[in-house]
């Protein structure tokens, strides 16, 4: 199964490096907010309760990893959708391979792809921030949580497309991406937020994401919010990777 899932992901990004509006959006969409809210919201760091960062971007950039993550999710659920409409996909049931090597093979696709998502905005810190404040063990941390969650993104994506079937379908929670990150403390400390928002957030596994990549990065949060990322990234992925197969085995059973 191994040797099927590397092979499922290898061309999965080989297939994403030839479509370059795949990649894109995870890129641009997010880098532009980020710099939108810098530049706007800069003097909000001096609030009464804002963590103690040396910019307004340091603190956004954690933020826009997450936006760019959940994105990826999205065009992992378009991308397997497609598949399916274009009848790739019967032609992979079919072969002589282990069928949880398709679910497996997406993931570790989606997980290569958020590395180099993450490593997007790790140089736009550099370039424009202040780094990485923990170093290049920060560094890691950033990329552990970050890849997790990108895998459990992607899980519901591909969960959607397994159910769904078709692109559009998946193309209609874009606009839940935003909930989603509104409604968590990846763009505004959750001690900030007004009713209900700051309620919501404190259940939503996005504010532990983001808050778990955040902490290395500004230097604050200590241990307790790397913890809390690590467990609600691969609590996400479990789940979602779980929910995929269970999708899959369904789409089988329904063919």
């Amino acid at each position: 199964m191994i040797h099927a899932s590397l092979a499922l992901a290898r061309r999965a990004l080989r297939v994403t490096a030839r479509r370059p509006q795949f990649i894109a959006p995870l890129l641009v969409f997010p880098s532009l907010l980020l710099a939108v809210n810098s530049g706007g919201l800069s003097q909000a760091r001096n609030l009464p309760g804002f963590p103690p960062v040396q910019s307004f971007f340091d603190f956004q950039l954690a933020a826009a990893m997450s936006q760019s993550l959940l994105l990826g999710g999205v065009a992992t659920g378009i991308a397997v959708a497609l598949e399916i409409e274009l009848g790739f996909f019967d032609r992979l049931v079919t072969a002589p391979i282990p069928r949880l090597s398709i679910v497996m093979g997406r993931l570790l696709a989606a997980a290569a792809i958020a590395l180099f998502q993450l490593s997007w905005f790790v140089l736009l810190g550099l370039i424009f921030g202040n780094g990485i404040s923990d170093g290049i063990p920060g560094l890691l941390i950033v990329y552990g949580i970050g890849s997790i969650a990108g895998i459990g993104f992607a899980g519901i994506g591909l969960t959607l497309a397994l159910r769904a079937g078709n692109a559009s379908s998946v193309q209609a929670i874009f606009p839940l991406v935003f909930v989603v990150l509104f409604l968590s403390s990846a763009f505004f400390p959750e001690n900030l937020l007004s009713w209900p928002a700051n309620i919501i957030a404190q259940y939503n596994p996005l504010s532990y994401i983001a808050n778990g990549m955040r902490a290395p990065i500004i230097g604050y949060g200590g241990a307790e919010a790397v913890l809390e990322g690590f467990g609600a990234a691969l609590g996400m992925a479990v789940l979602f990777a779980g929910l995929a197969t269970h999708a899959l085995h369904r789409r089988l059973r329904a063919g």
